[in-house]
């Protein structure tokens, strides 16, 4: 019997469909201080490789390091999408303490678009989903192979059976 999936302030006769989240390529801030503070740690010991003490500040740009790729990777970890059989959920998470939902039922949903644009997001494989809706925009950015979600989102909210959103498209 497969595992059905379930979040909280799930609707009791809703049905998870699909659950997403953005590209590994959204930490890459974070690496990128871990490394510069190992590598800064490091620097004394090159000028004086005698003294094997200097490698406690190596040590410490990898620790201090390690805690700001963490944060990173916590706001990675956290953040999904989630698709059910009546609504898109986002949840952002930013660090230990910050976090965001945004709400929209299939219904309101108009289009779904997609966009892979540059060497970098064609080459790691990530671009940007736009999800227009009756009151604005969702724009979800360093989505992880996007024209595979985008042709599923559109899968799913024609066989909910919302043809508003068949008879906008040409």
């Amino acid at each position: 019997m497969p595992k059905t999936l379930e979040f909280d302030g799930q609707h009791d006769d809703e049905e998870v469909l699909m659950v997403f989240r953005r590209h590994p390529v959204v930490m890459r801030k974070g690496l990128l201080i871990l490394l510069i503070l190992v590598a800064l740690g490091a620097l004394p010991s090159l000028f004086v490789p005698e003294n094997i003490a200097y490698l406690w500040y190596m040590a410490l740009g990898f620790g201090i390091g390690l805690v700001v790729f963490f944060w990173y990777w916590m706001g990675w970890f956290y953040s999904l999408f989630i698709v059910t059989d009546q609504r898109l959920i986002q949840i952002r998470q930013k660090g230990l303490f910050n976090r965001s939902v945004v709400d929209i039922g299939l219904d309101k949903i108009q289009n779904v678009n997609f966009q892979i644009a540059g060497l970098q997001e064609t080459l790691l494989g990530f671009g940007t989903i736009v999800i227009q809706t009756f009151v604005g925009d969702l724009v979800i950015e360093m989505i992880h192979h996007p024209q595979k979600i985008q042709t599923s989102l559109v899968k799913i909210i024609k066989e909910q059976g919302y043809t508003s959103y068949m008879d906008t498209q040409i």
